[in-house]
């Protein structure tokens, strides 16, 4: 049985601003209750799965957009090897997010990533 590692290396992340544009322009997005998923797939067929997290302020305090952003960066990491490969993502909290607890997040983040046919067979 192969072991599936489940690390969040900045290689993973999408960190550059013309690579979250990439995905909004040339991607496509579904919105949710408390969170919007941008995805653009293939963008770099050979490589894994990338993830970008957007936390605006109107999330709430430092403190909690921080909290929501870790809480997304769990999601993904736990979730990374569902994804199809050189998929981008761009995770964008709504306001909601910031009162949600970390189920519900992770199950709105599993429905929209299953409704953007992004998760692998």
């Amino acid at each position: 049985m192969v072991e599936k590692r489940f690390r969040f290396p900045k290689s993973r992340r999408l960190i550059l601003n013309r690579e979250f544009q990439r995905v909004r322009a040339d991607g496509s997005s579904i919105r949710g209750e408390t969170l919007t998923l941008g995805f653009l797939k293939n963008a770099s067929p050979s490589s894994a799965a990338r993830a970008g997290f957007v936390t605006s302020k109107r999330v709430g305090s430092a403190v909690s957009r921080n909290q929501v952003r870790r809480r997304l960066r769990e999601i993904f990491r736990k979730h990374q090897h569902e994804l199809k490969p050189g998929t981008w993502l761009v995770t964008v909290a709504s306001t909601r997010a910031g009162r949600a607890p970390f189920s519900a997040l992770e199950d709105e983040w599993l429905r929209l990533a299953h409704r953007a046919s992004i998760l692998a067979p």
